[in-house]
């Protein structure tokens, strides 16, 4: 009896303990990634940028929501949110509750399907068949739009977002001025994952007369970021990856949910188009689909970017708590 069922049973046992661990620790296990970037022109002061991402709120994840309040401590000179800020339609009111006191500085947004469309139970196994099809997103499907899924409450998000001054970029361009006068050019776009990108709307380049020039998405999507590359962006931020969700300890992620490689799911790397080079941050977000409430070796995160003149060395640290 002991030798038949010994190995399955303690097999199932760690699959449990591994779970339960996904689940009621790590996934709750919020932390900040501290990043610096060597972005800006010569002689310029650095500046922090908060970058939130992939937030995923579910009404009564009140340690996220305090987690997220306790973020406007950093003092950051503006906040860069990435998108998919719901994963339940009646969380809209606690999603501006955990942003309240980031919404004191300076900001900009853009959306990602999530806060469009209700979430929809998935099996994980399946991210890794598409992935061997080379498949991604919509996939040649209808919008959601036309499938009938459930649609989120994602315009009280919007109206509060630019009630409190904060630049909503949806496939268009905007920008923002600091306390001092730096001027911040800011180019989105609306959700890849979901073909409402329209980069042409968008093309051209940084604004010649700004300080900084920033591309702004939530899925990186290699179309997104050739084209922002190509247009001389010296950094692009994006979230949407979950830096993979459920890693292998020691290797890393095994799926990125779009089509960007798994080397660069998560944290600071770069992108080359075009004979261009950019900086690229993916966010990997500090929520998860409410169907699928779990992380492993990838603990729930935000950056404070700091960006630096260009002469400037660039690291990146792996996240740490915040304290």
């Amino acid at each position: 009896m002991r030798a038949r069922y010994g190995v399955p049973l303690g097999i199932t046992a760690v699959g449990a303990a591994c779970v339960a661990y996904a689940a009621g620790i790590e996934a709750r296990s919020f932390r900040l990634r501290r990043v610096e970037a060597p972005v800006l022109p010569a002689g310029m002061r650095p500046i922090r940028v908060l970058q939130v991402s992939d937030i995923h709120m579910v009404s009564g994840q009140n340690k996220k929501r305090r987690w997220l309040q306790s973020l406007a401590g950093l003092r950051p000179d503006f906040v860069v949110n990435t998108g998919d800020n719901l994963s339940d339609p009646e969380a809209v009111p606690e999603v501006l509750d955990a942003l309240g006191p980031l919404l004191q500085f300076p900001g900009t947004y853009v959306f990602g399907s999530n806060d469009y469309y209700g979430p929809k139970f998935r099996n994980p196994a399946r991210y890794l068949v598409e992935k061997s099809k080379g498949q991604h997103g919509l996939n040649g499907k209808k919008p959601s739009h036309a499938t009938g899924v459930l649609r989120n409450p994602w315009e009280g998000l919007r109206d509060a977002f630019d009630a409190a001054g904060w630049v909503g970029l949806s496939n268009t361009r905007g920008r923002l001025k600091l306390d001092d006068g730096i001027q911040i050019a800011l180019t989105g776009l609306d959700d890849p994952h979901i073909k409402r990108d329209r980069y042409p709307r968008v093309a051209g380049g940084p604004d010649p007369d700004a300080d900084l020039a920033l591309g702004i998405v939530h899925a990186p999507y290699l179309r997104v970021l050739d084209a922002f590359t190509a247009d001389n962006y010296p950094l692009i931020l994006a979230g949407h990856t979950h830096g993979g969700q459920l890693c292998i300890p020691f290797y890393g992620a095994l799926i990125t949910n779009c089509d960007i490689d798994t080397d660069r799911v998560k944290g600071l790397s770069t992108h080359e188009a075009a004979g261009h080079r950019s900086y690229l941050h993916v966010s990997a977000g500090c929520g998860t689909n409410r169907y699928t409430p779990l992380r492993f070796a990838c603990p729930p995160e935000a950056t404070l970017l700091t960006l630096t003149p260009s002469e400037n060395r660039i690291s990146s640290p792996a996240a740490s708590p915040l304290e």
